[in-house]
């Protein structure tokens, strides 16, 4: 049955009302982002989140920049003045992140296998996190829309894959770990 005319009337209305999307192409493999006057969100808003994704990628880096990775493999959010984490010592085993703190150290003082080793969920996200300053710092510098790229970003399968790294990590890291004496 074909569709009915005011349908294909509101279709046709509905397409020249989009922005134009010409200059995105969206491939399997490459994200690429419009100019900022494009972007989904108004200027100063895309500005605005683009530079605290700078400035909290430049702040947490520098933080673990300060501080020497623990070589127990976790315990160096305790350098940066956090409490030492309780469930080791409780369970007897490491908790869901145990270590994280400690790979996304060894990343920033450029030990990306070492950090790996020592918790790979930790290393994903620190490293998540380095790439997410870097292309916000490129929209920044190229007048490009970071919030583009942001709803691109198939965070579905991210947030499961990442979900899966956890537990992942948590069986790796439950396996090596040493527990406090």
């Amino acid at each position: 049955m074909p569709p009915r005319p005011r349908l294909r009337e509101a279709a046709a209305i509905a397409r020249r009302r989009l922005p134009p999307r010409a200059a995105l192409r969206h491939d399997r493999d490459v994200i690429t982002t419009v100019p900022v006057q494009q972007g989904p969100r108004p200027v100063w808003l895309d500005r605005l989140i683009a530079g605290g994704v700078v400035a909290a990628a430049f702040a947490i880096t520098g933080l673990l920049l300060a501080v020497d990775p623990d070589p127990k493999g976790y315990d160096t959010h305790v350098r940066l003045g956090m409490a030492p984490c309780s469930w080791p010592r409780t369970h007897g085993m490491p908790c869901p992140t145990c270590g994280a703190t400690t790979a996304a150290c060894l990343l920033v003082h450029g030990h990306p296998l070492a950090a790996l080793a020592t918790q790979p969920f930790g290393a994903a996200i620190a490293a998540a996190g380095l790439l997410l300053g870097a292309i916000a710092t490129w929209c920044l510098l190229r007048a490009r829309s970071f919030l583009d790229v942001w709803v691109q970003l198939p965070r579905g399968r991210l947030l499961l894959a990442g979900v899966a790294l956890l537990l992942l990590a948590w069986l790796y890291k439950s396996l090596v770990f040493l527990p406090p004496t």
